[in-house]
C-alpha cells in the first residue's frame, strides 16, 4: 500500500483509541504483521497494478465513506 493509505489507516485507528494490537485481533491478524503492513514493510500493491496507477496518474488513497 501506499503511504498514504498507511498513514489513513493507523490516523483511523487513533482517532478511534483502538491499539494496533486490539486492531489486529479483531480482524484474526496477528498485530507482527499489521505493524509491518503499516510500517510499510508489506503490503505492497502488486507491482502490474502499481504500473497501471502510474501510467495513469492515479494514487491510491483511503478516505472515511461517507454515512
Amino acid at each position: 500500500m501506499n503511504d498514504q493509505v498507511r498513514e489513513a489507516v493507523a490516523k483511523a485507528l487513533k482517532e478511534r483509541g483502538i491499539s494496533q494490537k486490539d486492531f489486529a485481533q479483531s480482524i484474526d491478524l496477528e498485530p507482527p504483521n499489521l505493524s509491518r503492513l503499516l510500517n510499510g514493510h508489506s503490503g505492497r500493491i502488486p507491482e502490474n497494478w502499481q504500473r497501471i496507477l502510474d501510467a495513469l496518474e492515479l494514487d491510491l488513497v483511503a478516505m472515511p465513506r461517507k454515512k
